[in-house]
């Protein structure tokens, strides 16, 4: 498994607080960069750091208190980081969800998220 930058870390540290982890979050976004995510039930594209924590919040705002996110596995391709993920919790169907994140990072900021759903 790839070891993890410290930027990813902190990034699932912070999800897995929940609304806690906000301020945790807020720096770890350039200004500039890009969220992909299905959550909604279909794919998202959030632009620029303020509106990528504005629907992290919200995202949080529905978080039951016995989530639980633990990552899988990771891999490098190309300048990327690929992060498999499961969660746990008593709101998802069958009680797990599984994904893989996708982050580009520059200057220990992450760039660029693209989330997909396994």
């Amino acid at each position: 498994m790839t070891s993890l930058p410290t930027e990813i870390s902190n990034f699932f540290l912070a999800m897995q607080a929940g609304a806690a982890g906000g301020r945790s979050m807020e720096g770890l976004f350039a200004a500039k960069a890009i969220y992909e995510e299905p959550f909604s039930g279909s794919v998202q594209r959030h632009e620029g750091a303020d509106a990528i924590l504005t629907t992290m919040r919200q995202g949080w705002s529905y978080n039951p208190p016995d989530i639980h996110i633990a990552i899988e596995g990771a891999r490098t391709h190309n300048e990327d980081v690929l992060v498999d993920w499961v969660c746990y919790s008593s709101s998802l169907p069958g009680g797990v969800g599984r994904g893989t994140n996708r982050f580009t990072l520059e200057g220990r900021k992450i760039v660029k998220l693209i989330t997909s759903l396994r």
